[in-house]
């Protein structure tokens, strides 16, 4: 009989034991010190299944003929053609000689963004960046697609992001600090099982179970309402997408109109904030915001809303707003508007009050936050200053040399000749994939670097086969954990495949950086070396003893110091002069002399209601819906997409999409049945699901479905929602993604589809067959 290796491991929704026999995975086991260990971990056995797993390395047959892209039509329908790692490597390299000589270094871009791994040696984005930087540089993003228009309008209005990274309130002060909790749009633990770096104990369930045992009353302003665990107990306020801005304005309008708002907190505290009163009490436009304003524009009911603004005075209250309420058009409003009516309370810097973002969109927002230095692979100086805002990746390759602002600097796009992906897969992330499609043309060689045939990878000129986690080595850690985990190696690569460090390697090494980017380490040495520094760094800074690295190692994780119980800007609100922000009035900002100055339509010198780009304000049709896509229970974006967690939430082989049972008997829509939603961008299937925790009017498709075209029609059958969302940025100062502003219709579809994995199977069978 064999023994079963136990070999403990770490993802993005927490750590685990891998129970490892005859080289084969037969079981998973939760982290021992996790209170609510997240079910994904169940689904890492399909990373060791061949199906989908990029074996060895390709070249697409039309880029082989043709060379420096003349045929880039075939991109997703051409055969690939099997090469040596010799030759991978050579034509990678050559590539990037020849188009750094030609066109300079800024035409290459190095697109690498996801979440392939929560190890942070083979982090697959930093790698990159290691290398092309030794290279000559190339032009990279800002900002994630999670999260852009928030952090731009908070760097400038708080003096940073801290409010949104993880290190505002944490959520012991709120569950035993607060009395009134108002949350605009989630706090779930069904995105709260993420971490970006791997964690080791879910907490939110523990806080919010905390909450409901003191009888604190929560109110839920979402269009879900499964968007918060039933036993919270919070009111449901079913809001009109896209308005919690108006909400949230209406609200201060409220306050204001009484004459209640704190004018000693505005006066010490804050700065521009004649503008903002201004703005809610009419005199700069001549109307009122009060609660009957926010009421038509919302759809909830006026007399509720006053009496929440009574009560937010009242009572020690705290505001919190999901990352995903700024992934939309003038997505920099609702968090400027959270921090103004905070403001106008005047509760910011008292425990349990004030204002946050993120809680609950990720696993250690909120959480006790580290102390030290997280480990991370050095990127090196970057020889030349290209970039664009991480969404903008479709314009940049349609607009070469066209102007695009950011944070209230114009700059241009460069002129895209190559593209490196590394760890992503923009066709499940990026905004209105049929644009993407025409604009992934452009480029003359795309190279994709990853573990899994994506849509992006079929759809590359080069493919280059990265090992899982689970093949390799690593270590798990980030400021927001309060662990770091020892990621061992659990199984041999699947085929030819590489771990992405030695990819590079290679890379470099033809490129004749090898020994620069190495440092004569390899992947051992470096996880010593990563280790060592954050246990220095914790003595140092928090004088927090963690054992040595082969301790660490036999061990498998170790605590790392965190700061619980933390109150944000408490210390600014004692003496804001001896604790000014860095803004441009050393304090917080709510109207603003920059971006009075730049003028913008679309992000005014003030937190404003604004009319979004597509909203059911001005739906036009009565099948014309709200479209929701938010992160699904059972994996982690596109990731596992096949696995038992993430099948066991799909219905007839396709994504289900939930909408009222009064919208769907109106359009004679059964539960179970196949529906079509589409609009002008695109379309694609999904199995209906009545559900009356859905508000009227908007229908909810997850992310994540791998993009399965149907023939030549264009009609996605697997049920990927950003086939159908705008390609559009937040505003002129954040350029965020509005991937939640969208109107689409939706039917009955009558007609046979296949099956979207079947299709999907069939259709890389042809594409990769040697």
């Amino acid at each position: 009989m064999a023994t079963i290796r136990r070999v403990p491991h770490c993802s993005h929704w927490g750590a685990y034991t891998i129970l490892v026999e005859d080289e084969a995975i037969v079981g998973v086991e939760p982290f021992e010190q996790d209170p609510a260990p997240s079910s994904i971990i169940h689904s890492v056995k399909e990373w060791a299944a061949p199906e989908r797993r990029i074996l060895q390395p390709m070249v697409r047959e039309g880029w082989l003929r043709s060379r420096e892209g003349s045929d880039r039509t075939g991109r997703g329908s051409d055969r690939f053609v099997a090469v040596s790692w010799d030759e991978a490597a050579a034509l990678v390299a050559g590539e990037i000689r020849r188009v750094g000589a030609s066109f300079g270094p800024a035409s290459i871009f190095g697109g690498s963004y996801g979440w392939t791994s929560c190890g942070r040696f083979h982090h697959a984005p930093s790698l990159l960046k290691r290398m092309l930087n030794l290279a000559g540089g190339y032009t990279g993003h800002v900002d994630t697609y999670s999260i852009a228009a928030g952090p731009v309008i908070l760097r400038h209005t708080l003096g940073s992001d801290d409010a949104c990274g993880g290190r505002a309130n944490t959520l012991d002060t709120i569950a035993e600090h607060s009395e009134t909790l108002v949350v605009f749009g989630a706090l779930s633990p069904r995105t709260a099982q993420n971490e970006a770096g791997g964690l080791g104990t879910h907490t939110l369930e523990g806080h919010l179970r905390r909450l409901a045992e003191r009888g604190v009353r929560v109110v839920l302003v979402s269009p879900l309402r499964d968007d918060m665990p039933d036993w919270v107990g919070a009111e449901w306020w079913p809001i009109r997408p896209n308005t919690d801005t108006a909400l949230m304005i209406g609200l201060a309008g409220e306050i204001v109109k009484a004459g209640r708002h704190d004018r000693d907190f505005l006066e010490r505290c804050c700065s521009g904030s004649d503008r903002f009163l201004a703005y809610l009490t009419g005199a700069e436009d001549g109307i009122v915001k009060d609660a009957a304003w926010a009421a038509d524009i919302t759809g909830l009911d006026r007399q509720a809303i006053s009496d929440l603004a009574g009560q937010m005075l009242a009572t020690r209250s705290m505001i919190t707003v999901s990352w995903a309420l700024q992934r939309a058009h003038h997505g920099e409003q609702p968090f400027w508007a959270a921090l103004g009516l905070a403001a106008i309370i005047g509760q910011i810097g008292l425990p349990g009050g004030g204002v946050g973002y993120g809680y609950g969109s990720l696993g250690g927002v909120g959480a006790p936050f580290a102390m030290a230095k997280s480990p991370a692979v050095p990127q090196l100086k970057r020889p030349i200053d290209s970039f664009i805002p991480v969404a903008r990746i479709t314009d940049m390759l349609l607009q070469p040399g066209a102007a695009f602002t950011y944070q209230g600097e114009t700059r241009h796009y460069p002129d895209t000749r190559m593209v490196y992906w590394a760890g992503g897969n923009p066709y499940h992330h990026h905004q209105d994939l049929n644009r993407l499609a025409a604009a992934w043309t452009r480029p003359e060689t795309i190279v994709v670097q990853d573990p899994n045939w994506t849509a992006t990878a079929r759809r590359a000129d080069i493919v280059l086969p990265a090992t899982s986690s689970i093949e390799r080595n690593d270590i798990a850690g980030n400021r927001r954990s309060d662990y770091v985990f020892a990621m061992k190696q659990a199984i041999a690569p699947l085929g030819r495949s590489r771990s992405d460090f030695d990819i590079f390697s290679a890379i470099a090494g033809e490129l004749g950086v090898g020994e620069a980017f190495t440092e004569g380490r390899g992947e051992m040495d470096w996880l010593r070396v990563l280790y060592e520094e954050s246990r220095q760094d914790a003595a140092n800074r928090a004088g927090f003893a963690m054992p040595d690295f082969d301790a660490f190692w036999e061990a498998g994780h170790t605590r790392f110091p965190v700061r619980d119980n933390h109150t944000y800007l408490a210390a600014f609100r004692d003496d804001p002069a001896a604790h000014a922000l860095p803004t441009e009035s050393g304090r917080i900002v709510l109207g603003s002399d920059l971006l009075d100055r730049l003028g913008y339509e679309d992000c005014p010198a003030h937190p404003a209601w604004l009319e979004p780009y597509e909203w059911l304000g001005k739906a036009e049709a009565p099948n014309q819906f709200h479209l929701v896509s938010h992160q699904p229970a059972g994996r982690l974006h596109s990731q596992l997409e096949t696995g038992p967690a993430s099948r066991a939430l799909k219905r007839g082989g396709r994504e289900q999409a939930r909408l009222n049972p009064a919208d769907a008997d109106r359009l004679a829509i059964a539960d179970g049945s196949t529906i079509r939603l589409w609009n002008e961008r695109g379309a694609c299937l999904a199995t209906a699901t009545h559900a009356d925790s859905v508000r009227p009017g908007v229908v909810v498709l997850p992310t994540g479905a791998w993009l399965t075209p149907h023939g030549n029609s264009g009609l996605d059958i697997a049920g990927n929602p950003n086939i159908l969302t705008p390609d559009i940025p937040t505003s002129s100062f954040g350029q965020g993604c509005s991937a939640h502003t969208c109107l689409v219709q939706v039917e009955p579809y009558a007609a046979t589809a296949p099956d979207a994995f079947e299709a999907y199977a069939e259709g890389l069978a042809a594409q990769a067959a040697e």
